[in-house]
């Protein structure tokens, strides 16, 4: 619930902040294309949405999820942006291989926005079936990039703030 001093500055929890004047990184691993080009689509227009200036969108594919907190890391040593969103698709196999690779992504991600003190939105679907992916990347349950969107723009309005 907002509280008193947050509501009569004219902010409640709903509210998405504008994003105008401010640069952001889409990072999308081409592993399951199908399902991250949907959530970078969803991303994208999302922040052009809140006043983002698509000139002010970098966009970069890497191979798979494992490799989205170095690409996140890479951006974020050129500087000069407000906050990245991570996007990929990791769906259960038959093997252990997909809980290594999102505790890894987990962790990096986590680790590249703290190293940078900059905002690094984990945008990854981990999901048991391409099933459940598609219903979350513009499907029935919506799409997740819109939710990264939304929060890279209230994480960068915090640190403006702060």
């Amino acid at each position: 619930m907002a509280t008193a001093a947050h509501r009569e500055a004219g902010h409640t929890p709903a509210d998405v902040p504008s994003g105008k004047g401010r640069r952001f990184a889409l990072v999308v691993s081409r592993w399951n294309i199908e399902i991250t080009d949907a959530l970078r689509q969803g991303a994208y227009d999302t922040l052009v949405q809140h006043g983002v200036d698509p000139a002010d969108i970098v966009q970069e594919w890497v191979p798979g999820s494992f490799e989205l907190p170095a690409g996140a890391q890479f951006l974020l040593a050129r500087g000069g942006l407000d906050g990245v969103i991570c996007l990929g698709s990791v769906v259960r196999g038959e093997t252990p291989h997909f809980d290594y690779v999102c505790q890894g992504v987990t962790q990096g991600v986590m680790t590249v926005g703290l190293k940078y003190g900059v905002p690094v939105i984990f945008g990854v679907l981990t999901d048991d079936t391409m099933d459940q992916a598609r219903a979350r990347s513009g499907g029935a349950l919506g799409n997740k990039g819109v939710d990264c969107a939304e929060a890279v723009l209230h994480m960068a309005a915090l640190k403006a703030r702060c």
